[in-house]
């Protein structure tokens, strides 16, 4: 019975993409544009030639989460890692870490989340406005390394216009499954031509409840498939997930002046985050960060052009790792500096564009509590300088666009670092010493697209985008035991650049009640850079059992499909949504990516009226058996059921809403395919929950 419904399940996918391409595709209401840049505002425009997600409103508020990847994992194409409540990035497309680059009103988020997924991502969402989905073209003009895409989160901190009135929001909620209390506030208001914007929220949740047993067993005996293999001491729980809790908050301001031909704002950000991490191990970390923002726009600076833009930021980024007793184990830092000068022209023949160049320095320094010494990564400075160029144009039914960035990235470690080999038990015998040494990499990444929109509301596009990405510093010189994933991590400073080249083709359908969009991609890798394990386990110390795990390169490619049609989505009255994904990534020489997204479908239908607005979502995920040589599974197929119910009124000049969000309704268990093993096997997702809230707008 459960392989005829798996079968019926899959054939369903493939009927429905197929139909999204007979019936073309996008559920955006506005006509497409070529607007590429992520915006830093709350208005954004979608292309084809850059597939695009923008979540904000009530979309945004009610698929909020505690972390940025608990908050897209249900988007087209966007799954997301899992550490429990406290750290989630997401999964674009099958690709994470570097390969998904993490902004903040368009500026780098400049924590160090791309290093391992326990490390949380340096902002808070609770005051977020919008937050933007882009791939393609769009990661040329922020970094070469994105060939997943770039999520940019805006919170709209420094304003660039005067508000006429004061105007804020207020938002709190309280969720079962964690006993989680949440508020925030934001006020903005202006002052003669000075705007000032005061933003703070606070989102607090104990550990949170699990369906059935914490690990993840088939007919294995408790710690049985834990990592490292000799178990977790039958440390196999129900009920409370030890270590999963978050605790978050933060306080921003910004001020700028406003004059007639632009705007010039200053912010200042503080953000604390202490969570569990749900291993075997155990353990919490302590994160805090201080954040600096500048921007200046001038519009029609000169003949010619039609704004220049210069933003930068500085961010001071701190966290300490605690062992399950308590006690400090490493202090991890970071301090990241970024410029960037944008200059955009008028039109010319059908073409409009940007030039400009950024500039990034970061310092990590990771050490051990007592000895002082490195901890997995030795101390490393990254300097990266870029100049980029986009241009887009459109002639009657056809639009194209070009686009071309160089970096120059050099990552510079503590030459003078010692580092010292491990004894593990076979088949290696010692763990491979490396040399440090310095490296420089010069980095082409371009791309080209094409929309041919046949006849009103309907179009068909192909684009094509070559990425190139520096190896980051742990993938270089990482030589130390990870607690988090209970592996020991040796990089390989002779890594190569890597390059991927994604082909893309897509169809549209922007008019009428029937909408929809489809894409079609293809993304092939040189020299794809991936930890490898290589079977042996680390024989004594603190890292005793851990797997050793070696960077190395090959040859790769992902391949996947996704989609959706809508019926009179995001208006009034009644609306109704159906979707699905998948994607596979493997080795050209043979075997599969690790920690790749299973294939899913989904359905979503709303009701909007006279104030009421109730919706539900249905999310089937397949079980994931394609895993890497040395991943344990499967992972589990699961069933997630959402619904929520809101009523808004006017009282005075506030708009209340009073909401209650339900979620895993059916208390399934869930446990992401794209989550590291270590948490994967051990800690599901949380069970059935029931948030209530109250929020005001005026």
């Amino acid at each position: 019975m459960n392989h005829v419904s798996t079968l019926f399940k899959r054939r369903m996918l493939l009927v429905m993409i197929s139909g999204m391409g007979i019936n073309c595709a996008n559920a955006q209401t506005s006509a497409p544009s070529l607007e590429i840049t992520a915006t830093g505002s709350q208005e954004s425009a979608q292309s084809i030639l850059t597939p695009t997600k923008i979540l904000q409103g009530e979309e945004l508020l009610n698929k909020l989460g505690s972390t940025l990847g608990a908050t897209l994992a249900n988007e087209l194409g966007v799954s997301a890692t899992g550490y429990g409540a406290g750290s989630s990035r997401p999964v674009i497309r099958g690709l994470e870490g570097s390969r998904v680059q993490i902004l903040q009103n368009g500026l780098s988020v400049g924590d160090v989340s791309n290093i391992s997924q326990d490390h949380a991502v340096g902002n808070n969402l609770q005051n977020a406005h919008q937050v933007e989905i882009l791939r393609g073209a769009a990661a040329l003009l922020y970094g070469s390394g994105s060939s997943g895409g770039l999520v940019n989160v805006v919170n709209d901190r420094i304003l660039t216009n005067l508000p006429d009135r004061p105007t804020g929001a207020i938002n709190t909620s309280y969720e079962t499954v964690n006993n989680g209390r949440a508020g925030s506030l934001e006020v903005d208001g202006a002052y003669g031509s000075v705007a000032v914007h005061v933003d703070t929220a606070i989102n607090n949740a104990n550990n949170y409840t699990i369906p059935g047993s914490s690990t993840q067993s088939q007919g294995e005996p408790p710690g049985g498939w834990t990592v490292p293999p000799d178990g977790n001491g039958g440390n196999n729980y129900t009920g409370k997930l030890p270590n999963s809790f978050s605790n978050q908050n933060n306080l921003g301001v910004g001020v700028s002046y406003i004059g007639q031909n632009g705007y010039t704002g200053v912010s200042v950000e503080r953000l604390n985050n202490n969570y569990g991490i749900p291993t075997p191990e155990g353990g919490s970390i302590n994160q805090s960060q201080n954040r600096y923002d500048l921007q200046h726009q001038t519009r029609d600076p000169f003949s010619g052009f039609s704004s220049f833009k210069f933003s930068a930021a500085n961010t001071n980024y701190n966290h300490t790792e605690f062992t399950n007793a308590g006690e400090a184990a490493s202090v991890w830092k970071n301090i990241a500096n970024e410029a960037r000068l944008e200059l955009a022209h008028n039109p010319i023949a059908g073409w409009k564009g940007t030039v400009g160049a950024q500039f990034t320095t970061s310092s990590l320094n990771a050490a051990e509590v007592g000895t002082g010494s490195y901890a997995i990564v030795p101390p490393t400075k990254t300097n990266s300088s870029a100049l980029f160029w986009i241009e887009e144009g459109k002639w009657n039914a056809l639009q194209g666009s070009l686009g071309v960035r160089y970096n120059n990235v050099g990552q510079n470690p503590n030459l003078g670092t010692e580092l010292i080999p491990q004894p593990t038990i076979d088949p290696i015998g010692l763990t491979p010493n490396i040399n440090l040494q310095n490296r420089a990499f010069n980095l082409l990444s371009y791309s080209a697209g094409g929309l041919w929109n046949y006849m009103s509301g309907h179009g068909v596009g192909v684009a094509y985008t070559v990425s190139q990405r520096a190896p980051s510093a742990q993938e270089l010189y990482s030589y130390g035991a990870h607690e988090s994933t209970a592996t020991f991590d040796i990089g390989n400073p002779n890594l190569n650049k890597e390059t991927s080249h994604n082909l893309e083709f897509n169809i549209q359908k922007t008019s009428g009640l029937l909408r929809g969009k489809a894409s079609l991609y293809a993304n092939r890798f040189n020299n794809y850079i991936y930890g490898y394990y290589t079977g042996s386990y680390i024989n004594g110390g603190d890292a005793n059992g851990f797997n050793v795990v070696v960077a190395q390169q090959a040859a790769a490619t992902i391949k996947g499909i996704e989609g959706e049609l809508t019926y009179n989505w995001r208006e009034k009255g009644l609306g109704a949504r159906i979707f699905g994904d998948a994607s596979q990534g493997s080795f050209d020489a043979g075997g599969n990516l690790p920690l790749q997204p299973a294939p899913r479908l989904g359905a979503e239908i709303a009701h909007e009226k006279n104030g009421w607005l109730a919706n539900a979502t249905y999310i089937y995920s397949f079980q994931q058996n394609r895993l890497a040589s040395w991943e344990q599974g499967p992972a589990p197929s699961y069933n997630l059921l959402n619904a929520g119910i809101a009523y808004t009124e006017k009282i005075n000049a506030v708009n209340w809403t009073l909401f209650m969000n339900l979620k895993n309704l059916l208390n399934e268990q869930i446990r992401y395919a794209t989550t590291p093993m270590a948490v994967r096997l051990y800690a599901p997702q949380p069970g059935r929950s029931v948030m209530v809230g109250l929020r005001g707008t005026f």
